[in-house]
């Protein structure tokens, strides 16, 4: 199989970049691996701490003759996405000691949601979760009493932060182990109608509040695209996914099947074996390029163009903002699924969903084959299906055929010939936007600015009937130094309100816009940041700013500009309260959107 030009030149150019930072990673993961089984160098004392409360398993673990597979979970019955997990560890045990083998929760890491901090307070501790999670799961498996992991987790930052632990203990073996979505509820179209009509005043909050019931209504994941879904693609595409369990719903038989599957597998992948697959042999240059063709051929979230370039960083790679650009650009949309469409998550997977999508992108070359993941070497393993036969769990070919191609396109006949993502650079910075879902009537708005330092001022000036006429909104002192870079996604109603009163509308921000950032054209991550002294502080009311999506250009047409001073904004009210005073070294520490918002280095 031939490989596209284009992923071959950026593949490469990835590789080359990295060569500083990878091979050192690589010699670590070695160094760790030859120590063999850690808990064979801990001290009887030690040892007996770790197996106390283990019951039956004590003998295997003391004698360490068996696999101990340390489970690191999200589990909280707060959140939806989360609530099944409180099940698998039973289930990961008895797949552990029927495979001859131990399993033991190593710990648990914090796991918020976006969807309950939009708009408040808790949002600006969001993105910084995604290290604290990093650092929690390190923690857990600090302890090296472990043989392989499997790691419990679905939404937004919680992913992204496993696998960044996950590379940190790259010389183990480690299998994802997804909860799955919740059941279809009203469709997003619907509720999206309705958060827009109790943002014009149009309908009271008990219809408002009726609505989002009916659409997160059980146990699993949201149903739209968003960054929680995305991040279920990812781990398909980069192989630390069993093939086809990303969409499996919760607590049937199928989803226990996978879960104990993935134990099984785990431990099968460990140094004790003959199969030895550990993580930083699975997550090379060529399984996050995948996963960059993966997040554009489907619309994913914008927020993994921080997480994707953080992630990488933790394995020693060097991504940046052009290798997703240069890759979408030859990148096929071929699924539309909301914001990019109507369907949802269960929609898209009863289409043909992931293994069709992998089929059809290898097919047209995009995909590198001959990668490592935890169903053995090859990404044809995840064109494949899982099934519940007599005999258990098995796989089988996929369709290899869309069953609604109003969801799912075969790749010789995509939505749009290039990828969701673009990158933006000018006088203003640099940004990216999610133009999968922008129709092309609004890819290019040229328009008056109207500068806000957040997103409550657009809020009040929106219900004052300031905002008339065409506008480019500029939000800024949003970043990940000014306040933690908070989702600025509960602007998106009052701005489909203005575009849909035939109004020239788009946002620019160097915050976030989310995995939902829908219609409007919003030019996010602008980096550098305004309290960095970026070129977005320099913006004012009336400046004439371009957003050109077609050209990926982001200016002020002003003489002036590069002269002015640099506006300031006060922040103390953005750092205490609600525990974002204990974040004051992640503000004073973390490296720009540009480099993946991360304390881990810049």
């Amino acid at each position: 199989m031939t490989l596209h030009p284009t992923i071959e030149r950026v593949t490469d150019r990835i590789i080359k970049r990295s060569e500083g930072t990878r091979r050192p990673y690589l010699d670590r993961m070695h160094a760790a691996r030859i120590k063999g089984p850690a808990r064979a160098h801990l001290s009887c004392s030690g040892q007996a701490h770790a197996y106390a409360a283990s019951g039956n398993d004590k003998d295997k673990l003391a004698t360490g003759a068996a696999g101990n597979l340390g489970i690191v979970t999200t589990y909280n019955d707060m959140l939806s996405a989360h609530q099944p997990f409180e099940r698998f560890p039973d289930l990961i045990r008895d797949a552990a000691r029927a495979a001859g083998g131990t399993a033991q929760v190593a710990g648990g890491v914090p796991a918020m949601c976006d969807g309950v901090t939009q708009g408040e307070a808790g949002m600006e501790l969001s993105l910084f979760s995604r290290d604290v999670i990093a650092l929690a799961a390190s923690v857990a498996l600090s302890h090296n009493t472990f043989d392989a992991a499997v790691f419990l987790g679905v939404c937004d930052k919680i992913v992204p932060g496993l696998v960044i632990a996950a590379q940190a203990f790259g010389h183990l073996p480690a299998v994802f182990l997804p909860a799955g979505p919740m059941e279809s509820g009203l469709s997003n179209d619907e509720k999206a109608k309705v958060r827009q009509q109790f943002a014009a005043g149009e309908v009271g909050r008990d219809a408002l509040m009726k609505a989002e019931m009916a659409a997160y209504h059980g146990p699993g994941t949201c149903t739209f695209y968003g960054t929680a879904n995305t991040n279920q693609m990812l781990m398909e595409f980069m192989g630390l996914h069993l093939p086809g369990a990303s969409f499996v719903p919760p607590n049937g038989a199928m989803r226990d099947a996978l879960t104990q599957e993935g134990a099984k597998r785990a431990l099968s992948l460990s140094a004790l074996g003959n199969s030895y697959t550990p993580v930083s042999a699975i997550l090379d240059e060529r399984a996050f390029v995948n996963g960059i063709v993966g997040l554009n051929a489907t619309g994913g979230s914008t927020n993994l163009l921080i997480h994707l370039v953080a992630m990488a960083r933790a394995g020693g790679i060097i991504l940046d903002w052009q290798d997703f650009s240069e890759i979408s650009d030859v990148t096929p949309l071929l699924a539309r699924v909301y914001p990019n469409g109507l369907a949802d998550v269960n929609h898209f997977h009863a289409a043909g969903g992931l293994g069709y999508m992998i089929g059809e992108l290898l097919g047209a070359d995009l995909l590198h084959p001959d990668t490592m993941t935890v169903a053995g070497q090859g990404l044809e393993h995840y064109t494949t299906e899982p099934k519940l036969k007599d005999a258990g769990l098995i796989w089988e070919q996929g369709a290899g055929t869309s069953l609604n191609e109003k969801i799912l396109r075969p790749a010789r006949d995509p939505f749009q010939s290039t990828g969701g993502l673009k990158r933006m650079t000018g006088s203003i910075g640099t940004a990216v936007m999610k133009v999968s879902a922008v129709a092309p009537e609004h890819h290019v708005i040229e328009a008056p600015a109207r500068v806000f330092a957040d997103q409550d001022a657009v809020k009040a000036a929106f219900k004052a009937g300031d905002l008339t006429g065409d506008v480019v909104v500029v939000v800024r002192f949003q970043g990940p130094k000014a306040n933690g870079m908070p989702e600025l996604h509960s602007l998106t109603p009052l701005l489909s309100i203005l575009q849909g009163r035939g109004h020239k509308v788009a946002l620019v921000t160097d915050g976030r816009m989310s995995g939902a950032s829908g219609k409007v054209p919003a030019a996010i991550h602008v980096s550098p940041e305004a309290v960095d002294g970026g070129p977005i502080a320099r913006v004012r009311d009336g400046d004439l700013v371009c957003v050109d999506a077609v050209a990926g250009t982001l200016d002020v047409q002003v003489d002036d500009f590069d002269t002015r001073e640099t506006a300031t904004a006060d922040l103390s009210g953005a750092h205490v309260g609600t525990g974002r005073e204990l974040f004051a070294a992640f503000r004073n520490t973390v490296g720009s959107a540009a480099s993946g918002a991360t304390i881990f280095g810049d």
